[in-house]
């Protein structure tokens, strides 16, 4: 994700470049404008073609598809931002649970404390990989060899982590750490952990049908091609630049929404999953009073946001 400051407009100009997608948007607007100066020569110089459509009909297939790219940009920043609220809810009651049990285990309790942040510290890295093609199990907190192996075999790591973390919490009961009343707190928010990770997946693995994102981008691609011949009568060769700028408009647009329709991903403008979950780690181990390494405190206050 790229962090910027809103208010500053000329230091986002100054970095325009530096953005992939626009440097990908540049080069289909230049190859519009290539085929914008080849209906011109062709049109005005070699073959003095005259090809004419009612402005108004024309008019109203922009109106057209300016309403197809608002419901396609907003349904997709839909998608960007219920990513972002779910991710809200895990920081939340990951740090929920880390205060309640928290109050709860002695102070001299290191063994169950350190455990503890360390399970909850590898929900949110574990969905994160999860979500974005395999669970990197180096940047997990080590578990012991059996568990490191255990979810190294899994299907669905954060399942099986959030099952190990019930059975810790049916533990603490048994050595009678916790009342049974404290574990229906607790309940409450550890069953967040399996909803969220629901809820994200049900965002990566729905996207915008098909026939809907097609019919869009053909519509874009014919509306680019005609208008041209369109504005050639009327413009001459100023068609060229105005042409381009349509094309910046509506390609940018329609490439702005396949870019955050996943907000999982790992494109510049995507959610910066892996610092929340090493935000997460630090405050839970700040919670329960356990140490944590610099080095890892350090990736979670980076000055940029990490998207691998």
């Amino acid at each position: 994700m790229i962090v910027y400051k809103s208010s500053d407009w000329w230091d986002a100009f100054r970095h325009l470049h530096k953005s992939a997608i626009i440097r990908k948007l540049l080069r289909r607007v230049l190859l519009l404008g290539l085929y914008g100066l080849a209906v011109a020569i062709l049109g005005r110089g070699v073959m003095d073609v005259k090809f004419t459509v009612d402005p108004q009909y024309f008019s109203l297939l922009g109106i057209l598809l300016s309403l197809l790219l608002a419901f396609r940009t907003n349904t997709a920043y839909d998608r960007f931002w219920e990513g972002r609220r779910l991710w809200g809810q895990l920081v939340n009651n990951c740090r929920n649970l880390a205060v309640l049990l928290h109050a709860r285990l002695p102070a001299t309790d290191q063994v169950n404390r350190f455990h503890l942040a360390k399970l909850l510290s590898n929900f949110p890295m574990a969905l994160d990989g999860h979500l974005r093609g395999g669970v990197r199990f180096e940047k997990l907190e080590d578990l012991g060899p059996d568990m490191m192996e255990a979810l190294r075999q899994s299907g669905h790591v954060p399942s099986l982590l959030a099952a190990t973390l019930q059975e810790f919490y049916e533990e603490l009961l048994r050595q009678e750490l916790i009342l049974p009343i404290h574990l229906l707190a607790i309940q409450r928010h550890h069953e967040v952990l399996l909803d969220v990770a629901g809820a994200c997946e049900r965002i990566q693995k729905t996207p915008i049908p098909f026939s809907y994102s097609f019919f869009i981008k053909a519509f874009i691609s014919v509306f680019l091609v005609v208008m041209p011949l369109v504005l050639l009568a009327t413009y001459g060769y100023f068609m060229v630049p105005i042409t381009m700028f349509g094309a910046f408009a509506l390609l940018g647009v329609e490439m702005i929404g396949d870019e955050i329709e996943d907000p999982f991903g790992k494109d510049s403008n995507d959610l910066p999953l892996t610092q929340m979950a090493n935000r997460i780690r630090v405050n839970v181990h700040e919670i329960l009073g356990v140490a944590l390494d610099e080095e890892k405190k350090a990736i979670a206050d980076a000055p940029y946001s990490l998207v691998f």
